[in-house]
């Protein structure tokens, strides 16, 4: 059922939206390639065990952490897309 001005499966279609940009996001963040030995960022020795199971792996545990700690900071719980300051701009 539309309600006011929004179309019949507007907000589902927002949450479908939402979904997919998360997870094109997630993907583009996904490594490709061979492992590294060594961490990039520290040089500490990346063991085999998380070279075999992450495909691609750049950093090691504790560097990567930090990175997810920063990432996860940066983005906004909030999904502005259909929000009326989206529209002003």
């Amino acid at each position: 059922m539309a309600g006011g001005w929004t179309a019949d499966g507007a907000v589902q279609q927002q949450i479908d939206d939402s979904i997919q940009d998360a997870v094109a996001r997630a993907r583009a963040q996904l490594a490709g390639g061979p492992s590294l030995s060594h961490c990039e960022e520290c040089g500490d020795a990346i063991p085999e065990a998380r070279r075999a199971a992450v495909p691609g792996v750049r950093l090691c545990v504790e560097c990567q952490a930090e990175r997810d700690r920063q990432q996860s900071s940066a983005t906004s719980p909030y999904n502005r897309r259909g929000s009326k300051d989206s529209q002003l701009r």
